[in-house]
């Protein structure tokens, strides 16, 4: 299937459902308070009747606009991301000098970087893309990039992707709206030029037409438009949704976010805070007395304000009338331990509603534990950790995979890409060192485990050659290995010689 044929509308109506509510979505996730409130401009109600946070109009020039916004859904998709790659995967081959290069691929080019990043947007969008391209004057590897969901046009077939058309728009003026589309099919790769207006593609134009691209034009040269990957059988780009199925459009081969259902509860959250910064600002101390007790400053002179007159009122009530009330003091009470509860209880369902714990936010007992009672506790966050997990998989072997091939295909390394590379996720959460110190020494003391095995639990992730190096060390320096009588190097340690017990004498 070709680029999109002139005057297409965009972005195309047969996700427009799903790209609306990536436009919510991504304005509770940007936090941006003008977003929030375009986007809510024509929807200012919510299912019970009342008036949205969001939903209001903004003050007018000159007025303080009130409503303040806690990032909760910032809060969640970063939570998310942490959970999956806040310890960097491992990938493993079979061949020796192919997983060397992965290695070199992987981080050179800060590939658990790159998956922190798509997997929090993938939280907050309900999918996300990962691309595989390359730059030989940037880069002498291919390199692994994260496209958003709501910039890109994806093909299933089957619940497959099959192709995926990305577009970003570049640098335009206010009549007109330049977009560069790339797309993704086996065995090749397509760009085109469009200058239309917001809602239209608009005519498709050389790529030369636009200086953002137009060395990408010089690259292809005779090409035209065209790129041959060399993989007829593979697709440099895959799908990552965050989970599945999409409830609110059931069918969709696209991901549900972790926003979807709780938006009403964003809105209350915030509604909750700005109530309570209303009470603080209500609650400011005045003191109300009669304006016959203050000194004036003389007819003609005019006024001054005195900073300290922020504690007092002047009324107009004479001092000597009957019934005066002088000096009175008037601060309102600030409902702190109601309006706290009312948002924690908010957080807790948003977040649970998003598949995690309360715990995973803060919110319950904050007592220091091990790593495997935080475990116990959070085992709802775990379950959608290793959930996500399983989606992640396959595609990241995949781009991987592809990689490989590609790396060997465009003449930046010889190494064969026969099989997919296995992914091994990190652990989320670390154990505490000052756990293992002691886990370490009860084994010690208990003579229940090797020099070997000790240094395996203090470093899971070393290599066999490191522990090795790491026990001798330890040996030398504690003096129980014997050195060798011909070469001088450490020998075995010393194993001690269980001394015979003396016989008892026989008692009848």
């Amino acid at each position: 299937m070709p680029l999109p044929e002139n005057n297409t509308p965009w972005p195309p109506p047969q996700f427009g459902a799903e790209y609306a509510a990536m436009r919510v979505d991504d304005a509770w996730y940007a936090g941006d308070r003008k977003r929030l409130t375009q986007v809510y401009a024509g929807d200012q109600l919510r299912p019970d009747g009342r008036r949205r946070l969001w939903g209001r109009r903004p003050p007018s020039p000159g007025q303080r606009d009130t409503r303040l916004h806690i990032r909760l859904a910032a809060d969640i998709a970063n939570t998310s991301a942490s959970l999956l790659f806040s310890e960097p995967p491992t990938f493993t081959i079979e061949d020796t000098a192919t997983q060397t290069r992965l290695d070199e691929l992987t981080e050179a080019g800060g590939i658990a970087n790159t998956l922190l990043e798509a997997a929090e947007v993938a939280a907050a969008l309900g999918g996300v893309f990962l691309r595989v391209t390359w730059d030989a004057s940037l880069a002498a590897r291919p390199l692994l990039t994260a496209v958003h969901a709501d910039s890109a046009l994806p093909e299933f077939r089957f619940g497959i992707l099959s192709a995926v058309t990305f577009w970003h728009e570049l640098p335009s003026d206010n009549a007109t709206v330049w977009r560069h589309l790339e797309r993704h099919e086996p065995g090749r790769i397509l760009h085109g030029l469009y200058q239309g207006d917001a809602d239209r593609l608009g005519m498709r134009v050389p790529l030369v037409e636009h200086p953002e691209v137009a060395a990408l034009a010089d690259s292809l040269g005779e090409a035209g438009d065209t790129i041959e990957t060399g993989l007829p059988d593979a697709l440099t780009a895959a799908y990552i949704p965050n989970m599945r199925p999409n409830r609110a459009h059931r069918g969709s081969p696209l991901g549900r976010s972790d926003y979807q259902g709780a938006h009403d509860l964003f809105d209350a959250l915030d509604s909750t805070w700005s109530s309570w910064m209303r009470d603080i600002r209500l609650a400011r101390a005045r003191l109300i007395v009669p304006d016959g007790y203050l000194r004036s400053n003389g007819a003609g002179n005019g006024a001054s304000f005195d900073a300290d007159r922020e504690i007092w009122q002047t009324l107009n009530i004479p001092p000597t009338e009957t019934g005066a009330a002088g000096i009175t003091l008037s601060q309102f009470a600030i409902r702190v331990a109601e309006h706290q509860q009312t948002a924690e209880a908010i957080v807790r369902q948003a977040v649970q509603g998003a598949g995690y714990s309360a715990q995973t936010f803060g919110l319950g007992d904050a007592t220091a534990v091990t790593a495997t009672e935080v475990v116990a506790r959070e085992r709802r966050s775990m379950i959608t950790r290793d959930t996500k997990a399983r989606y992640w998989a396959p595609a990241v072997a995949d781009m991987l995979h592809v990689m490989l091939r590609l790396d060997r295909i465009l003449g930046f390394s010889t190494v064969a890409a026969e099989t997919r590379p296995h992914i091994q996720f990190g652990d989320a959460v670390s154990e505490d060192p000052q756990s293992t110190a002691q886990t370490l020494a009860l084994l010690a003391q208990a003579e229940a485990a090797s020099t070997d095995t000790k240094v395996r639990i203090l470093h899971p992730d070393w290599s066999d050659e490191q522990v090795q190096a790491e026990v001798d060390r330890i040996r030398e320096e504690s003096g129980t290995a014997v050195p060798d009588p011909i070469t001088g190097a450490p020998g075995p340690p010393l194993v001690p010689v269980p001394q015979s017990e003396p016989e008892l004498p026989f008692a009848a």
